[in-house]
């Protein structure tokens, strides 16, 4: 190709609390990457989040994404200009990795001069290790994700239309490699078995009754275990469920995702520390200009 690529990609929020690993929500706000090809070199220019913190060079993990969907297509451009206009949050549960995963395998497909195929999510997928994200960044809406023989793969439901997402957002990141690491190895049989049934239960909230979401997004098994790695997260989340709003914690956190009826919060809740994004779902997801 000659021609510039532009890549579209929403945020999205994980696990909805019981989902872990399977459930994501895409999320109206929005990286943009913009690929022109040249003659030889490679220049990365990052506005917005991640400015002066992530590599510009072959580490950037739009560049890394884009030569792997080079490679599997058997495509090899010369030199390019990427430039990054970010406006999701890193490190705070927003799914930033996923999306600028996903805008680089695009931008890969778009070079071979190739629509996206199943192979696209597997690819993105796999910087993270886990669809959850991803698949909400690439189809939009709610997905169910899971791993068959090896491969990612990802199917889209319908959110009710009367969901209304709040993200509250504290300035201080965490990694996802910390809070993974406090999950157990094991947990009790009552406890799987009660996330399973509540996860079940928000699939049929998100779709059909939201008046179900505070029991549905009851979780135990990873959110108690991360409790240590952000205290403030977890008092903002029992807050808000004492107040009788739906919450839990955005991925791996540290950001908060409350499904309020109406408008908005409570006023009781005390959010200091966290600036809150009131954020439509993205129903459609990832799009390519080229």
């Amino acid at each position: 190709m000659t021609g510039r690529v532009r890549v579209r990609v929403p945020a999205s929020t994980a696990n909805l609390g019981p989902g872990f690993d399977a459930l994501g929500l895409a999320l109206a706000l929005y990286d943009e990457v913009e690929v022109t090809p040249m003659s030889s070199g490679l220049r990365v220019e990052v506005h917005g989040e991640g400015a002066g913190q992530v590599p510009t060079d072959e580490e950037h993990l739009v560049v890394r994404a884009l030569r792997a969907a080079c490679v599997r297509l058997g495509c090899r451009p010369g030199g390019l200009l990427l430039r990054c206009h970010n406006s999701i949050p890193h490190s705070r549960g927003l799914g930033s990795s996923a999306a600028a995963a996903v805008a680089g395998v695009l931008a890969g497909y778009a070079l071979a001069g190739r629509e996206p195929d199943g192979a696209a999510l597997d690819l993105a997928a796999g910087f993270d290790g886990h669809a959850d994200n991803a698949g909400a960044s690439l189809l939009g809406g709610l997905v169910i994700s899971w791993r068959d023989e090896g491969c990612f793969q990802a199917t889209r439901l319908e959110p009710h239309p009367d969901l209304a997402p709040v993200l509250l957002v504290p300035e201080r990141p965490s990694a996802t490699a910390v809070t993974r690491g406090l999950l157990p190895a094991d947990v009790p049989h009552t406890d799987a078995a009660f996330t399973a049934g509540r996860a079940a239960l928000l699939v049929h909230a998100l779709t059909a009754a939201p008046r179900l979401l505070l029991a549905a997004t009851e979780d135990r098994l990873h959110q108690p275990y991360r409790r240590s790695a952000y205290p403030a997260t977890g008092r903002l989340v029992d807050a808000l469920r004492v107040a009788r709003v739906p919450a839990a914690i955005s991925g791996a956190g540290p950001a908060v995702l409350a499904l309020p009826a109406g408008d908005g919060l409570p006023t009781g809740v005390d959010t200091a520390g966290f600036t809150r994004y009131r954020l439509d779902v993205a129903r459609d997801g990832a799009a390519v200009e080229w």
